[in-house]
């Protein structure tokens, strides 16, 4: 019961990660933002490592290459567009269209792992994709093939390709090296590639004018959505597996789509709720078989 709740939590956390990415998007840049959120994390996941290993483990060079690669797609590239996406569109909107990531590792998996797909987990990836295109036109689906999508909409499209590579290439560094260990060095990898970005585009001006609770939500999605997240997502992991845990998991988009509603006063309409139905279904679809890889905010 104690690991359902952990998971429950974190999905929750997660959730929350789209509204505190929300506000401060409206107030500073996304690399600022993305270098604050992940530095603070890397000290933190750092700190982590040395005392479960007693010292902070050495890389090879294959290692520190796709560690690299794991900082590259998945925190630089996938925190900018994040950021900078949830300054255009709505959060809960973004978070559905983001729930889409298990139907592109699915089939990555498939291209570059030789994996089988299957019936079951080909309709999920088509029910996800189908979610996904009814959030984005709004129910519309005729704006989509007109290629009428917004900027906003492609920058979170963008963060799921990044979050799919960086689960496909996590997949193979992740037999050498722990998820802690892979985890926490490409955080760190990230975080200097959005530092040198940030300084370029005006770190210092955005300092000096995040207020009390922009630092509130970056905290927030710091020590929940990034550090407690990780730590409690992979607890449940080892306890109850990854299907079952990715179950509670699956729900972060209705948290955050209720959240948004209620903090952000977004409307709850019919098109985002019928493509949050049809990306959840779709999403349980293709995480219903073994051999998958799970995806975070």
């Amino acid at each position: 019961m104690k690991t359902y709740l952990k998971l429950w939590v974190t999905a929750m956390f997660w959730a929350g990660a789209f509204i505190a990415g929300k506000h401060v998007s409206d107030h500073l840049g996304p690399f600022a933002i993305a270098f604050l959120r992940f530095a603070l994390a890397a000290v933190l996941l750092l700190a982590m490592v040395r005392h479960h290993y007693g010292t902070l483990p050495r890389l090879n060079r294959k290692q520190t290459l796709a560690v690299l690669l794991l900082g590259a797609t998945g925190v630089f590239a996938y925190n900018a567009m994040f950021f900078k996406g949830l300054s255009l569109i709505e959060a809960g909107r973004a978070s559905v269209i983001i729930a889409t990531s298990p139907a592109f590792i699915a089939v990555g998996s498939a291209v570059f792992f030789g994996e089988r797909i299957g019936w079951v987990r080909l309709s999920g990836v088509l029910l996800s994709i189908l979610g996904a295109a009814v959030v984005v036109s709004r129910g519309d689906l005729r704006e989509v093939l007109a290629g009428g999508a917004g900027r906003g909409e492609a920058l979170i499209l963008g963060c799921v390709l990044s979050w799919a590579a960086y689960s496909l290439v996590g997949k193979t560094v992740m037999r050498d090296l722990s998820p802690l260990v892979a985890v926490g060095y490409s955080i760190v990898a990230g975080s200097v590639a959005l530092g040198i970005a940030a300084c370029f585009d005006g770190l210092g001006r955005d300092l000096s004018q995040a207020t009390a609770l922009d630092w509130l939500a970056i905290v927030y999605m710091t020590v929940f959505a990034t550090v407690l997240g990780f730590v409690w997502f992979y607890e449940g992991v080892r306890e109850i597996g990854p299907t079952r845990a990715s179950l509670c998991i699956n729900f972060v988009p209705v948290f955050a789509v209720l959240l948004a509603w209620l903090f952000l006063h977004e409307p709850l309409t019919v098109s985002l709720a019928l493509g949050a139905a049809l990306v959840l279904s779709g999403t349980y679809l293709t995480n219903s078989m073994p051999h998958r890889l799970s995806g975070r905010t």
